[in-house]
């Protein structure tokens, strides 16, 4: 089971949501079962599940101490992939879930504060020898300040193509456990999305055929 980590030690990177739609990308292209694990305390992706018509992605919610044990279940279940969603600002308990990351994806609202606090991620991820990867998220179209956010991290490792742009609709779709993927399919937030997940899955695959894959 290859297992997909978002950390951010910054508050309001939109990793909860990105942890949603990325689980539920992935279940529509094929790549499933997934699961989607919530570390988070506040419960965020757990609420939306509880919400949700949908069966599939499955939830779990687990201690950080329950996660290794409950990591080797959920694949000895069948699950291919599991979506991990991580706590703020907690570094140790970040760190203790990126060991356990095939990759790990970090997303980052392109704002001088936002980028100056995702270096303490940068180094944990860093220290863990995972590969990894940022996602720019709530971005402005045509801003320079995207643009340059872009550049700066691009200097510190790769950074997805596929922005994740600052759109309503994204929340609104959560209200009622669902995602752009299904309230708006063919809108531009589902296509940016799909666009994501297919570099998250590609990225994957490079690593599972390095054999850097971490179980």
């Amino acid at each position: 089971m290859q297992t997909v980590v978002l950390a951010s030690a910054k508050g309001g990177s939109s990793k909860t949501t990105l942890t949603a739609h990325l689980g539920v990308a992935a279940e529509l292209a094929g790549s499933g079962p997934v699961v989607l694990i919530d570390l988070d305390p506040q419960g965020s992706l757990a609420a939306w599940w509880n919400v949700r018509e949908a069966d599939t992605p499955a939830i779990s919610t687990v201690s950080l101490a329950e996660l290794p044990e409950r990591l080797a279940a959920l694949e000895k279940a069948g699950f291919a992939l599991a979506m991990i969603d991580t706590p703020p600002a907690m570094t140790v308990a970040i760190r203790a879930v990126v060991e356990r990351a095939s990759f790990v994806m970090i997303p980052v609202k392109p704002s001088p504060h936002d980028l100056r606090s995702v270096g303490a991620t940068v180094e944990i991820v860093r220290e863990a020898k995972r590969p990894f990867a940022f996602a720019v998220t709530q971005a402005k179209p045509n801003t320079g300040l995207t643009v340059q956010a872009t550049a700066a991290l691009s200097e510190h490792g790769r950074v997805a193509p596929n922005l994740m742009h600052d759109r309503v609709s994204y929340a609104s779709s959560m209200i009622d456990g669902r995602t752009v993927l299904e309230t708006d399919p063919r809108g531009p937030a589902a296509v940016e999305m799909k666009a994501l997940w297919k570099f998250v899955n590609a990225r994957l695959q490079e690593i599972t055929k390095d054999g850097k894959d971490a179980k």
